[in-house]
């Protein structure tokens, strides 16, 4: 008796957590995700960094993220109110996880876009140093959104709304369905772009490395009343800056893509073994378990579409930092006027 009892407790324990965390956490990535995304965007979009075909991919990665955080967060905090019409609504559900998944598929592939265009603007060879150009960017991204578009398809025929039998109401009707929208997310998704991203990052780091071999100065030797008998080896001060310019590089790199892989890997994982399990005989606990699971990991899947912002604020560098310093004093004194 006492075993059925704390059963039930846990059961009621897990599903009131469900609902706090899609109610609260929900809203608070809402907010974080959106600031930053916006703040992203009014950056970006200055006429200092705008030009830049790396700043112009990140700009239309922040603007995909937006779009995802908007269509997927949202849903989140209003189910917890019975207000959540994707639920219930054939057109709403389908479009949703629709707009959802192509934007994130879209986001991804473009900040992956940007690691090759910094690994070929940083490259010693000066044919791949002219293929980084704004228009050769913005082919990029008209490619990667038309693709990310055909390729999310799929969720328009399988996703369905009032479905009992899975961890959604929303969600995909068949095994198949399920199989193929796990992997391609999985895969196509998450896997591929995270796993490119880090090769060409090293590539850049590889790129820095040669750069500045080939512009290694001679240590020279300083005389003067105020030095004298003291040598200044201009090549070692040179050595170390480079040292730092490599971690700085590299930290940059490895921030994006672990926090990425971290926080987004959890969940493909959870989509795999939901669709494998599917037909399987559960008991209410593990149904409870894996639900509450799922939604906990859904929901911090969109904290991955509000990071970019605030890494690149902390690690993004001087310019970076000082146009949207620079962009808020502008605002405080229309503010004033």
């Amino acid at each position: 008796m006492s075993s059925s009892a704390s059963g039930a407790d846990l059961i009621t324990l897990l599903s009131n957590a469900s609902t706090q965390i899609n109610r609260y956490l929900a809203i608070f990535i809402f907010l974080f995700g959106t600031i930053g995304n916006i703040f992203n965007i009014l950056v970006l979009t200055q006429k200092s960094l705008r030009s830049n075909p790396c700043t112009w991919l990140f700009l239309l990665s922040s603007i995909a993220f937006l779009i995802s955080i908007l269509a997927g967060v949202v849903s989140r905090f209003l189910s917890t109110w019975g207000a959540d019409l994707t639920n219930t609504n054939q057109f709403l559900c389908k479009f949703r996880i629709f707009f959802i998944l192509s934007s994130l598929t879209a986001g991804y592939w473009l900040i992956m876009l940007a690691t090759v265009d910094r690994w070929l603007s940083s490259s010693v060879d000066a044919n791949r140093r002219r293929i980084s150009t704004l228009k050769n960017a913005q082919r990029g991204a008209a490619l990667i959104i038309i693709l990310s578009l055909l390729l999310r398809v799929l969720e328009l025929i399988c996703y369905e709304a009032n479905l009992t039998d899975a961890p959604l109401k929303c969600y995909l009707k068949t095994a198949l369905c399920a199989i193929l929208a796990d992997l391609s997310f999985a895969l196509i998704t998450i896997l591929c772009p995270l796993l490119l991203m880090l090769i060409f990052g090293l590539m850049i780091i590889s790129n820095v490395r040669q750069t500045r071999a080939r512009l290694q100065p001679t240590p020279v030797t300083i005389d003067s009343r105020a030095t004298k008998n003291t040598t200044i080896s201009t090549g070692n001060e040179q050595q170390s800056q480079q040292r730092r310019m490599d971690r700085h590089l590299l930290v940059m790199l490895l921030v994006q893509v672990v926090l990425l892989l971290v926080i987004t890997l959890p969940f493909a994982i959870s989509k795999l073994y939901t669709t494998i399990t599917r037909d399987r005989v559960k008991s209410t606990l593990q149904n409870i378990t894996e639900s509450f699971i799922f939604n906990l990991f859904l929901v911090l899947l969109f904290v991955a579409s509000g990071m970019p912002f605030y890494i690149y604020t902390l690690t993004g560098g001087h310019v970076f930092r000082r146009t949207l310093f620079n962009l808020m004093q502008t605002f405080i004194q229309k503010l004033k006027c």
